[in-house]
């Protein structure tokens, strides 16, 4: 800090100052001191003193160069381009007074992310399984949804925006609540056909409202989505597939690089659903009470592969609870226009 005061302490500059914005703006002379930044008139009479530690630059890169006192925009001081010792001289100052000043909350800090990093490195090197465990059962809710609408926008990248309508939102709250979701989005291409990411948000692809005159075919995807995602958590799914490094990552730091996106949306869009027993996939229909059928139908038309969805349909020979009126029905058909 005092070597850096006595490079400087001899410089001084010219420039415009204002105390208050009513007030016409007048020549001073400005001088600078180990910790304080002087401001004179030309008869040597201090007009006030700033301290460099609270000074703040209102215009960083721009010129004339703007300064005022930390909380006091109103108070201000404009020095030239051709001021460029001076302006240096300030922000060196305040750099080595910050060096200077003690920081115990960041040394704080640093000590418990180090105790945390250690417990990481020490379960990422002997129990990586028992680290992502932990992870997945640890992450909030808010942070999974917000992880989902990560990877949601990355996905929009291939596929195009998610298919948007006023008219049609409504009915897809609706089908989100019936199905017991958090969102259903409708994506105009890029998902095969269904998709459920971190945060409850399942992906549709649009042939799956569009091709198909029964709710209950959508419906029924987002079921089985439901039913994968119990048999593997969504966020395990991911971890599984970007590795122990991306665990620890999130562990530490709460965050996931774009490359560790990118690598799980590139390989969960480019592979077929995982396959579920049919008792897990029933179960969940019978939860919801929601046929199997329908959907079953929608994956094999000639009924031969699906044949126990069909057969044991948990809602078979009962009354059923409409997935979505017709008309509603009808506008998220149209959700992604022509």
């Amino acid at each position: 800090m005092k070597t850096a005061f006595k490079q400087y302490q001899r410089i001084e500059a010219t420039g415009l100052w204002r105390p208050s914005p009513d007030i016409q703006r007048r020549e001073v002379v400005v001088s600078i001191g180990e910790a304080t930044l002087t401001i004179s008139d030309f008869n040597e009479q201090a007009l006030t003193h700033w301290s460099l530690a609270a000074l703040e630059r209102q215009n960083p890169g721009a010129f004339p160069a703007i300064f005022n006192p930390d909380g006091d925009p109103d108070e201000t001081l404009e020095l030239d381009e051709s001021e460029t010792m001076m302006i240096e001289a300030i922000d060196r100052l305040q750099r080595a007074i910050d060096r200077a000043r003690p920081h115990p909350g960041r040394l704080r800090w640093v000590s418990v992310l180090g105790v945390l990093a250690a417990v990481a490195a020490l379960l990422l090197l002997w129990m990586p399984v028992a680290l992502q465990n932990h992870v997945v059962s640890v992450v909030p809710d808010i942070k999974r949804a917000d992880i989902g609408h990560t990877i949601l926008q990355r996905i929009e990248r291939v596929s195009g925006r998610a298919c948007t309508s006023e008219d049609a939102q409504p009915a897809l709250d609706q089908l989100a609540a019936r199905t017991g979701v958090q969102k259903v989005v409708i994506l105009p291409a890029g998902v095969q056909s269904s998709l459920m990411l971190p945060g409850g948000i399942v992906l549709l692809n649009r042939a799956l409202v569009e091709d198909h005159e029964d709710p209950s075919v959508a419906a029924g995807y987002i079921i089985a989505e439901r039913a994968r995602s119990e048999a593997q958590d969504p966020l395990d799914d991911l971890l599984d597939r970007t590795g122990a490094t991306t665990a620890f990552r999130l562990l530490t730091t709460g965050e996931l690089t774009p490359g560790i996106i990118d690598t799980y949306t590139e390989q969960v869009l480019s592979e077929p659903r995982p396959s579920l027993p049919d008792d897990a996939v029933l179960s969940m229909f019978a939860r919801t009470a929601l046929p199997s059928t329908p959907y079953a139908y929608a994956m094999d038309v000639t009924g031969e592969s699906v044949l126990g969805l069909i057969e044991a349909d948990p809602m078979a020979g009962r009354p059923l609870q409409q997935v979505l009126p017709d008309r509603d029905w009808v506008r998220l058909q149209n959700i992604c226009g022509e």
